[in-house]
């Protein structure tokens, strides 16, 4: 039987090696506690977005994360509890381990959790809810409307139809009128009597008091009674604001009409009206801004109404035919009453009348869902003179080519302010989300894009990890 030895050389060597492996092992627990950790916080923090607004989504195809969730009580802080619950659900021991009370080397805790930083929809002037407005947009094929939107801007513009003010012109020519005086005349019998100046615009003039949507709209019993108090949405009150986290913007002139085109397609209007929205007439009120459907409809018919009459008066007025034929009765009527200098302002007064008429027409066809040409010719145009003096009979019908309603609301989009309409916008979101369950105290500055968190994880041997990431819906 041999004797056992054993050296000091040996004792020292593996001691060495002992510490080596614990050393190692500890290392690779570690290694194992921050992979553990990692994949928890990208769990978590996606957990937390994918938490977004149902009803913001299916309405509108935004991403956001309301954080009241479904509560009165709106606050980040409610994020942090829902991230602190996470995190600690993808640490907590599995069934098996609770039930023998058992702990793997890798056992951890969530010690602390903060979100430092975080943007909410309406932050730098909605800058956030247009980004996610143009991530949604980038698929979508509509750059043939668009351009044509902008086209149309431009014919306006550069005939100067979006400046000049005919029915002004028409009040003018109504004083030049009233300022002639005519003077009596004695009949057969010797009786002194007032001539009557028989003009057919005054049949029209009659009418305007009415108001555009009254003459133009077919029904105007159905028109919309739906007012709404403005400041109880986002536009109209103080905002919350985020810690500044990702909302710089630069729009180009295509991200602009991008987001114009989102706003076309995402909001109804007179002629197609959202179903389940608070009002009625969304596109207008983006235009309008107004607290009521039929302030916005009023608003947008009298802007459409002022170009309408400047195509269709350069339109008569480069028809010789009817500008002879008016000028005729004009001559005819000034010689009734034996006034020749009524002739002149006798022919304006019927021109604008007619104009008018025929852009009361205009807007009849638009508002029954048909298409009036931008710029009329003699072959467009409706209304005949024998007609004028009861035109309200005879509109409506046709209108196979041109605009629709929308397409004119669409150039009148354009030409508001980007900051503004996105307010205007952000109002129609919270009053459609607002009517669905669970969303009564919807509120899009509470509606967080993206934040950046920061967590303590700690572990039963004494290791801690701080770790900070940014999360968002693009990132």
């Amino acid at each position: 039987m041999r004797k056992g030895s054993l050296t000091v050389f040996l004792s020292l060597t593996i001691a060495i090696m002992l510490s080596l492996i614990l050393a190692l092992l500890q290392n690779a627990r570690i290694g194992a506690v921050r992979m553990k950790t990692e994949c928890a916080t990208d769990i978590s923090m996606n957990s937390v977005l994918a938490e977004y607004n149902r009803a913001l989504y299916e309405q509108y195809d935004l991403l956001l994360t309301d954080l009241s969730y479904q509560t009165d009580s709106p606050s980040v802080a409610n994020a942090e509890e829902h991230l602190r619950y996470f995190l600690q659900g993808n640490f907590d021991r599995s069934v098996i381990g609770r039930l023998t009370g058992t702990r793997t080397m890798t056992a951890t805790e969530c010690e602390d959790v903060t979100i430092s930083a975080y943007s909410v929809a309406t932050d730098n002037g909605g800058a956030v809810l247009r980004r996610q407005i143009l991530a949604y947009m980038e698929g979508e094929p509509v750059m043939d409307a668009i351009a044509e939107a902008g086209a149309n801007l431009g014919v306006l513009s550069s005939h100067g139809f979006d400046t000049r003010d005919v029915e002004a012109e028409a009040a003018e020519n109504r004083a030049q009128l009233e300022a002639i005086e005519i003077p009596t005349q004695i009949d057969e019998e010797g009786n002194e009597y007032q001539p009557i100046l028989d003009n057919p615009a005054d049949a029209v003039e009659s009418q305007k008091g009415v108001g555009i949507v009254n003459l133009a709209v077919p029904d105007p019993s159905s028109i919309s009674t739906v007012s709404v108090d403005l400041s109880r949405y986002v536009s109209h009150r103080e905002k919350n604001r985020g810690t500044g986290l990702d909302e710089e913007e630069s729009l180009s002139v295509i991200d602009r009409m991008l987001i114009n085109q989102y706003m076309v397609e995402k909001t109804g209007c007179f002629t197609r009206p959202k179903e389940g929205s608070l009002l009625k007439y969304q596109l207008e009120y983006l235009i309008a801004g107004q607290n009521s459907d039929f302030e916005n409809l009023e608003s947008c018919a009298r802007a459409i109404m002022f170009w309408r009459e400047a195509t269709n008066l350069v339109c008569l007025l480069s028809d010789n035919s009817k500008v002879a034929m008016v000028e005729a009765l004009a001559g005819v009527l000034s010689a009734l009453v034996f006034v020749p200098e009524l002739q002149e302002p006798l022919k304006w007064s019927m021109i604008f009348a007619w104009s008018f008429a025929e852009s009361v027409s205009d807007m009849r066809i638009l508002y029954e869902g048909g298409r009036v040409p931008l710029v009329k010719t003699q072959d467009t145009w409706r209304l005949s003179f024998t007609n004028l003096a009861f035109f309200r009979d005879h509109l409506g019908g046709g209108g196979d080519s041109g605009l629709e309603y929308a397409d004119y609301l669409r150039m009148l989009l354009l030409l508001q302010g980007m900051d503004e309409k996105t307010d205007r916008l952000a109002d129609l979101m919270e009053m459609d989300v607002r009517q669905t369950p669970g969303n009564a105290n919807f509120m899009l500055d509470w509606c967080m894009d993206v934040f950046q968190a920061e967590m303590l994880i700690t572990s039963r041997v004494g290791f801690s990890m701080r770790i900070v990431r940014i999360y968002g819906y693009e990132k």
